[in-house]
């Protein structure tokens, strides 16, 4: 009691920070339960719902394998690296590291760089997939239904800040449960239970297959394997595990939507309750959203399983695959019109509130790390005026990334993200690390590894756009060597393991860091 006493009084104590701990962190006053169900339901939007039953009708419960390592990463970041973030009392992880290696150069390229992946994995991801949404249930044009959801979310995002958003998480987070759990459900009698998933999958083939895409219209003969060989093109195991770890503890323990949430917590016991409550909500998705994926390609083999480019474009409007409408496909079809009618609604609530958490979250970065660069001392009405004016700016740019998302990683939406991750997210978790656990870590070891980690992300990203992953049927692969035999999870771990390495040598070379920086 003590100690929880003490660690919550030192978080509110400097006037300096309180007007960003009000707006940014609900005044630090909230309890587990509130912060892991926040956590859950902002972690799990539209994307999740769409992207990972996507990738199980077109792949299996591979994907699955995210949601699992989640849970073990959550549990990692509140124990280990949160208590250092609480201490430090911060509001944003680009203020530890201002706080940690001192000047603003790192400060101010974490807070750009977090806000530019904003762009390329949160906000044009949650508008394509809720114009998705949208687009299967009035049959609107894709951009027309994004383009509605963004002015919903606008009104809700002017009208609060991040306790109103916390509160709305958790009835999102019960509506939702509920609501999958009855799909998942519904699909699962109508197939006829798991055995006949299992028979059915692998012989889940649409009627209409051009003759040189046979081999390609088959299931993943592998779809019921979670962990696959070393050099399997969707889950290799070994990459997975050296590669998407980094990227998992990037989000979990340093990205600003989730450390928001953490740091709201009224005391250190209450912020690590609330990662062991969300790590075990985090096995709901692979019952509420991936074996309900499968069954949809099962179900709707022609529409979801589609191989002929010319019907996808006819059904969805992307020439590449249709896997992405197998969530709702389930729940248009499945569910009697007044439930559809409310799960519908609950889907685009929380595609709205998913994106007010990410709108709230890129302000705080924008107001508490760049903004003061420009206009030292700003008071808290400008602070909250420029906010909102550089959110309409992110939104402009991600609505013309969404053409991009459709054609990437063969329409797998939830691949695209970790995709893209995966190239950004390693060197920052590796400077993270060792800024935590190695105390002769500097300013210019943590900034120049960042740099280095940076251009070898952005070539190997850069690369990815210029040459295209041929579409099954193409025989012909002409991409560098690079991204033909080296998956992007091996990748990662090569940034990661490079981006600690440059950190060690940096710094040996350079001066240490003055002793009350890493006092705590």
């Amino acid at each position: 009691m003590a100690n929880n006493r003490q660690t919550r009084d030192s978080l509110g104590a400097n006037p300096q920070i309180q007007i960003q701990t009000n707006n940014f962190l609900a005044s630090r006053k909230m309890n587990w339960f509130t912060v892991g169900a926040s956590i859950f339901a902002s972690n799990l939007g539209s994307e999740h719902f769409i992207g990972l039953s996507g990738s199980a009708a077109a792949n299996g419960i591979s994907v699955a394998a995210f949601e699992m390592n989640a849970l073990v990463i959550l549990q990692l970041s509140t124990w280990i690296f949160l208590p250092v973030l609480i201490s430090s009392k911060i509001s944003t992880l680009p203020e530890y590291m201002s706080k940690r290696f001192g000047g603003k150069r790192i400060r101010t390229y974490l807070a750009m760089l977090s806000i530019l992946l904003y762009i390329f994995t949160k906000i044009s991801v949650n508008l394509y997939s809720g114009g998705i949404f949208i687009q299967q249930a009035v049959g609107w044009n894709l951009y027309t239904s994004a383009m509605f959801i963004l002015g919903l979310t606008c009104i809700m995002t002017l009208t609060g800040g991040l306790k109103g958003a916390m509160m709305i998480d958790n009835l999102q987070a019960i509506v939702m449960t509920l609501g999958a759990s009855i799909v998942s459900s519904k699909a699962l009698y109508e197939i006829g239970g798991w055995s006949e998933l299992k028979s059915r999958y692998s012989l889940a083939v649409p009627s209409k297959v051009p003759a040189n895409l046979t081999h390609c219209a088959k299931p993943n003969p592998r779809a019921f394997q979670m962990l696959r060989p070393l050099d399997d093109r969707d889950m290799p195991w070994l990459g997975f595990l050296i590669g998407q770890t980094p990227a998992s503890i990037w989000y979990w323990a340093a990205d600003q939507m989730m450390v928001q949430r953490f740091l709201s917590a009224r005391s250190l016991a209450h912020v690590q309750g609330s990662a062991v409550f969300a790590g075990y909500l985090k096995i709901l998705p692979l019952f509420f959203m991936i074996i309900p994926g499968m069954i949809s390609r099962c179900l709707y083999t022609d529409e979801v399983g589609c191989i002929d480019p010319d019907e996808c474009q006819r059904y969805c409007q992307s020439s590449v695959s249709c896997s992405n409408t197998a969530y709702p496909r389930l729940v248009l079809e499945l569910m009697p019109m007044g439930a559809r009618g409310m799960m519908v609604a609950a889907m685009v609530a929380a595609l709205m509130q998913d994106l007010c958490n990410v709108f709230n979250s890129a302000s705080a970065l924008f107001t508490c790390d760049i903004w003061p660069l420009l206009r030292p001392r700003p008071s808290q009405k400008e602070q909250e005026t420029a906010g909102r004016v550089f959110v309409i700016s992110l939104v402009m740019a991600s609505i013309m990334w969404i053409p991009v998302i459709q054609e990437m990683q063969g329409g797998q939406l939830f691949i695209y993200i970790q995709a893209v991750s995966a190239m950004f997210w390693p060197p920052i978790c590796a400077v993270y690390i060792c800024a935590v656990l190695w105390k002769r870590t500097n300013e210019a070891g943590a900034f120049w590894s960042l740099m280095i980690g940076f251009c070898l992300g952005v070539t190997r990203m850069a690369m990815s756009f210029m040459y295209k992953e041929p579409s099954c049927g193409q025989h012909v692969d002409d991409r560098p060597w690079m991204l033909k035999h080296v998956h992007y999870m091996y990748y990662a771990a090569f940034l990661f393991a490079s981006t600690i390495c440059c950190v060690i040598v940096i710094s040996r070379l350079t001066k240490p860091s003055a002793p009350f920086r890493v006092s705590r």
